[in-house]
């Protein structure tokens, strides 16, 4: 384990997934200690980040959810200071983090995308509504773990969703609902792991539910049949290579009644929590939660 020298996990920062990144960061941390790994907590939000160099680490678990963490600008900080870290790069990492800009080089790739519209103050809701349906889906285009999401079923409800969605980000999206089973695709190194099927109360699979709550089921293996599911490992590994991400990763994903599917999002650095769904693929996959955070930081890399 000295291989890897002075391990920093970044964890907490200041984006509204502070709390889950804490979380997350300690069940890391708590890991990596137990597989004799000299791994240190590292706040961002708290102790300047330039502090990696003065204090001679030499690898960084990057375990910040969200905005200045998941988006690009913490990994190209660790470039400028020529420190390895695990999970995708600058690139990926913005482009994953912007769900606006993963649906256009989703759309190009012929990755299957749900319809969408981006949304202004000066948009005209209702023709957005006529356009895409209802229900239809409203969020924030850069915040992750369902923050800021807004379920609209009647026309009156697009201009609340809307301003609850602009309040987190100015960039914010209305997104075609579509029904099915909900789904989501680990991807570890080259490998896409076991399915992971949610069942969520009414399909309430939100903030509070996600993390806080005992009420949602899990399927992991997700009883897809073995042909389909190899055609999902396939969409959700060509959707994480092409957008240039890295390491590791989760693509969530809606498979229709009909048997077809649609990607809703690629997360670049997902959950470790006891609710999370990495973890719970890798175990069906074989790996221990200790496993797959040394997989993890043994895929640590710069540029």
């Amino acid at each position: 384990m000295s291989d890897f020298g002075k391990v920093a996990v970044l964890m907490g920062g200041s984006s509204a997934e502070r709390e889950i990144s804490l979380i997350s960061g300690r069940a890391v941390l708590q890991a990596l200690r137990q597989q004799g790994v000299d791994a240190h907590a590292l706040d961002p939000s708290v102790t300047p980040i330039w502090d990696l160099q003065r204090e001679a680490y030499a690898r960084v678990f990057v375990m910040l959810h969200g905005r200045f963490g998941e988006d690009g600008t913490v990994q190209g900080a660790l470039e400028l200071m020529g420190l390895p870290y695990t999970g995708s790069g600058v690139m990926a990492s913005a482009l994953a983090m912007d769900k606006w800009r993963t649906k256009l080089v989703w759309q190009a790739a012929g990755i299957p995308t749900p319809k969408y519209r981006m949304l202004t103050p000066q948009s005209d809701l209702t023709r957005v509504v006529e356009e895409l349906g209802l229900p239809l889906i409203v969020k924030p285009a850069r915040e992750g773990s369902s923050i800021g999401v807004s379920k609209v079923n009647t026309a009156n409800e697009m201009g609340p969703a809307f301003d609850l969605a602009y309040r987190l980000d100015p960039l914010v999206m209305a997104e075609e609902f579509v029904s099915g089973q909900e789904l989501t695709a680990a991807v570890l190194g080259e490998r896409v792991l076991p399915l992971v099927r949610i069942e969520a109360p009414e399909g309430k699979y939100d903030y509070e539910n996600k993390y806080f709550t005992d009420v949602v089921r899990y399927h992991c293996p997700a009883g897809v049949r073995a042909g389909l599911a190899t055609e999902i490992h396939g969409a959700v590994l060509r959707a994480f290579q092409v957008l240039g991400c890295r390491g590791w990763g989760r693509a969530d994903l809606i498979l229709k009644p009909d048997g077809s599917f649609s990607l809703l999002e690629m997360n670049t650095l997902p959950g470790m929590t006891n609710h999370s769904l990495v973890p719970m693929a890798a175990r069906a996959a074989g790996l221990s939660f200790e496993d797959l955070v040394m997989r993890i930081l043994e895929g640590a890399q710069l540029g």
